[in-house]
């Protein structure tokens, strides 16, 4: 990787000062482990195994196989050891990072998830620094970080998922691969304010190398506990060849978070736009809105929520494109920002789509958690190709979360969608389709 070199230069400094700061010490505190004793040393272990199956699907993407279909079953694994470092620095701290990858597909997968693969590579491989108390009152007033490191905005509606997946690497839906190939970032955060810049370059799968960078600055307002709000600019660059519509691109976004209601504190409420702007190339917006209320009263206390999302889609009679990029989105939470287990992880993207979601969630014990999802998606643009009708899926979907004890966690994935008109004007597909998940992560 190109951004490695002066990683590994201040990795050796901080191992070297770490080092003389432990030959200080007396030779009683020496850890069995070999680290340094200067400092806290952390190391985490995550693993994963899923097993995913279809019947009768609507796959038709960019990849489809010679009948259109996805492979009846396959399987997913991950594991990612991970080392840091926190390091006093006066009346700051000096911290760091790094952790590896390693996964594989296997089991006859789609052509979307790719063939049966493995890699494994450096994840995390970052340092940073956080002021403390050294310029002031305020904690950590001012923190940088550089290196190969995470990133994220809001909710991850734009901006979460900085490695790609799938393909030669293999781990499409595990995504445990977010560090962004190089990452800079500046944060400043006077008490209930932050702001931040950025550069991040993405680490994405070879095959699909686009050259996708981004500049930009993000602030974030937390007013008490129940509200957030937010606003960010970012550029984008990429290979002019590859992806020309991105290359150049202005991204505008404001958010807001909210329970703004202390007699119902329960009642929240989500809304986000983003808009997207590359001279006469692209014109395009997207936002949603989303009301939430628990009722911590009752048993289980159910959560039900509807979201309302709007991805724009080109207007052929336009010559500036209106589809909607959908950037880097991440996963928040199930249904966020990959929309239906069918639907949104397999033939669905955030642009020329309109989605109505409901969702139930419950919460039948501090170690289990559940619920049930129903999905109406539609077309903002009608595609061509003699497409009529905007209708493309319904879709319902159900999940249970079990933290088996503080180190395993088990989920469980049905879904069942049915194709609408649209779709199967699109697709000539009129079955509708089944899919299912099993999966245990490891965390140590």
């Amino acid at each position: 990787m190109r951004h490695t070199a002066p990683i590994a230069l201040l990795a050796t400094v901080l191992l070297t000062a770490a080092g003389a700061a432990a030959a200080q010490q007396p030779a009683t505190e020496e850890r069995p482990s070999g680290l340094p004793s200067k400092g806290r040393w952390t190391f985490n272990f995550d693993a994963g195994l899923g097993l995913f199956g279809f019947a009768n699907s609507l796959y038709t993407d960019a990849h489809p196989d010679p009948s259109g279909d996805l492979s009846d079953n396959w399987i997913e694994s991950f594991v990612k050891p991970a080392l840091s470092v926190s390091l006093p620095m006066g009346a700051g701290e000096l911290y760091g990072k790094i952790s590896a990858v390693g996964e594989r597909t296997f089991a006859a997968p789609p052509p979307l998830v790719g063939e049966e693969a493995s890699s494994f590579q450096i994840e995390d491989a970052h340092l940073g620094w956080r002021s403390g108390t050294a310029l002031g009152g305020t904690e950590n007033l001012l923190e940088l970080t550089v290196g190969r490191a995470q990133y994220k905005i809001g909710h991850g509606l734009i901006l979460w998922d900085g490695g790609g997946e799938g393909g030669t690497r293999g781990g499409y839906w595990s995504n445990a691969r977010k560090a962004w190939q190089f990452a800079g970032v500046g944060r400043l955060a006077p008490k209930n304010h932050t702001f931040e810049v950025f550069y991040l370059d993405r680490d994405e799968v070879p095959e699909s190398e686009s050259k996708t960078r981004v500049f930009g600055a993000n602030y974030q307002l937390a007013l008490g506990d129940a509200t957030t709000l937010g606003a960010s600019y970012l550029q984008f660059q990429a290979d002019p060849a590859v992806r020309p519509e991105r290359d150049g691109m202005d991204v505008y976004n404001v958010r807001a978070f909210t329970a703004p209601l202390r007699m119902m504190p329960n009642l929240s409420f989500e809304v986000e736009y983003a808009r997207e702007e590359n001279a006469d190339l692209v014109g395009s917006t997207a936002w949603n809105a989303l009301a939430a209320y628990q009722f911590t009263q009752v048993g289980w206390q159910p959560k039900l929520s509807y979201r309302y999302a709007v991805f724009q889609g080109d207007d052929p009679a336009t010559p500036t494109s209106e589809a909607f990029d959908p950037l880097l989105p991440g996963f928040y939470d199930w249904g966020t920002w990959w929309q239906g287990e069918i639907g949104g992880e397999y033939f669905l993207s955030n642009s020329n789509l309109q989605s109505h979601q409901l969702r139930l969630h419950v919460t039948p014990s501090e170690s289990v958690s559940g619920g049930v999802f129903a999905y109406q998606f539609r077309f903002d643009q009608l595609p061509g190709g003699g497409v009529t009708s905007k209708d493309i899926a319904f879709e319902l979907d159900g999940y249970v979360d079990w933290k088996v004890n503080a180190n395993f966690l088990l989920s469980f994935i049905a879904a069942f969608a049915t194709p609408q008109q649209g779709a199967e004007q699109a697709t000539g597909r009129t079955d509708s389709f089944a899919y299912g998940m099993i999966y245990i992560g490891y965390s140590y």
